[in-house]
């Protein structure tokens, strides 16, 4: 039978195994393990190595963002799409937000979706006749149950001075689609070489690989960051709304940061799966949005060590009360 100094110290071991193992999952999702051949095949003038994926941005081509906006969730030439958002000589270290108007078709007016099309490609050169072109589709509609009027409790007015008829039809707990005002874009700038026996899968799916001579490249790796997405930008889509506003970001993203938000994407849409609302899953996204991400993995390691003392001071208890005979010097209360 095991002592309690024993089993104290089994507690402590499995917790510290604990933490190890979620340190070491961390670390290997915010780190990737290079080319081993990558310096070798650089110092031979880089190119040679077949095992290495090399990146396309490293010969600083001339890049183009456009944004499209189409009713049609696949696409396959310049048809039925509006240009909403063109940028030439666009400059990936360079941070920028721009606020465009965006037509709305009937068919989206009638709860229909709306999806943007992000092209990233060489300059001067339509998308739809550039083979390194690489793009991206978001929707920029969602199903949402409306919310309530909110009342001055003071007058019992209405918040908002005008009251849409069609809003006062439309049952509280009934979905509706409302516009996704914001659109947050991110391209990895890092000059990272993969290693092609070890690609990482989260980040390979967002990969497009050509064959330039010998060597193998991945082209530029856009990103639209879902996580951004919340319900104080949603707004209520109206049968007599022809344009409605989108505002579009960008910023630059490290390879670290962008596995991670990816995982966390992921995790989130998990969640919408198992029947999480937009509100819940908002509230989700705010735990990574709103919070530092070094003061959230602080708070991880507080709270564990905060339940691993909870657990060792309910397990002293325990012992203590195990070997009382008597109540000699102890109060009616305890």
């Amino acid at each position: 039978m095991l002592s309690r100094s024993s089993f104290t110290s089994l507690v402590v071991g499995v917790f510290a195994v604990y933490v190890a193992h979620t340190c070491w999952v961390m670390y290997g999702i915010v780190y990737t393990r290079p080319c081993p051949a990558a310096a070798a095949a650089a110092a031979a003038g880089g190119g040679g190595d077949a095992g290495c994926v090399w990146p396309y941005l490293a010969r600083r081509p001339k890049l183009q963002l456009s944004v499209y906006t189409t009713t049609r969730s696949n696409i396959g030439a310049e048809s039925n799409v509006d240009l909403v958002l063109n940028v030439e000589d666009f400059d990936i270290e360079s941070k920028f937000e721009r606020t465009v108007n965006v037509s709305v078709p009937k068919k989206t007016r009638n709860n229909g979706t709306l999806y943007a099309y992000i092209f990233l490609h060489h300059a001067g050169v339509l998308p739809w006749l550039d083979s390194k072109q690489v793009h991206i589709v978001s929707p920029l509609t969602t199903y949402m149950v409306p919310k309530p009027e909110e009342i001055n409790l003071l007058t019992g007015e209405s918040a908002t001075q005008q009251i849409e008829a069609e809003k006062q039809t439309n049952a509280l707990d009934e979905p509706v689609s409302h516009w996704r005002s914001r659109l947050t874009l991110n391209v990895m700038v890092e000059d990272f070489v993969f290693d092609g026996s070890s690609l990482p899968a989260d980040v390979h799916r967002y990969m497009k690989m050509v064959q330039l001579g010998k060597t193998v490249h991945y082209l530029p790796i856009l990103f639209i960051d879902q996580l951004s997405n919340r319900v104080k930008d949603l707004m209520v889509i109206n049968r007599s709304t022809t344009e409605l506003p989108l505002t579009v970001s960008y910023d630059k993203i490290s390879l670290g940061k962008l596995r991670f938000w990816i995982h966390m994407q992921d995790a989130v849409y998990s969640l919408q799966q198992f029947g999480f609302s937009e509100k819940d899953a908002d509230e989700v996204k705010g735990i990574f949005v709103d919070t530092n991400l070094y003061f959230l993995a602080l708070t991880f390691f507080v709270a564990a060590f905060h339940l691993l003392f909870d657990f060792l001071a309910f397990k002293n208890d325990i012992s203590f009360w195990k070997k009382k005979r008597s109540m000699i010097g102890m109060s009616t209360k305890a």
